[in-house]
């Protein structure tokens, strides 16, 4: 199963979200349906931008608790002091991905950012 984690800043539009979903799939050489889930925050779950792309998509949408985030966020590879202030983890992008795809997860591709909007994808490391 591939994940794309997302983060963004508050009101970002869904145009900025779907931009980062695309410039992530392109880095991993997939085509759009090969997505799985998209994944955010659970603080995220009223950001109508990510509501918007998720629904364009026809994906599934995991809001991922704090704690899962926190977790899965010892194995993000991007840091950001920043992200870690607001968020609590150094990549929301990553860790999201992270932790839907599970325990045994790689990521795929680190932290893509365009505008406010940032993706990264990450394979469950269970067979399909």
């Amino acid at each position: 199963m591939i994940v794309a984690g997302i983060g963004c800043r508050a009101g970002t539009p869904a145009r900025d979200i779907e931009a980062a979903l695309a410039a992530a799939l392109v880095e991993a050489r997939l085509d759009a349906g090969a997505l799985g889930v998209i994944a955010t925050s659970h603080a995220k779950a009223d950001e109508p931008g990510i509501a918007e792309a998720v629904s364009a998509r026809g994906a599934r949408l995991v809001l991922v608790p704090q704690h899962e985030l926190e977790a899965a966020g010892a194995r993000a590879e991007t840091r950001s002091g920043r992200v870690l202030a607001v968020t609590g983890v150094p990549s929301l992008a990553e860790a999201a991905a992270l932790a839907v795809a599970g325990p045994a997860a790689r990521l795929l591709v680190r932290r893509v950012a365009v505008g406010p909007a940032t993706c990264a994808l990450a394979i469950s490391g269970e067979p399909a």
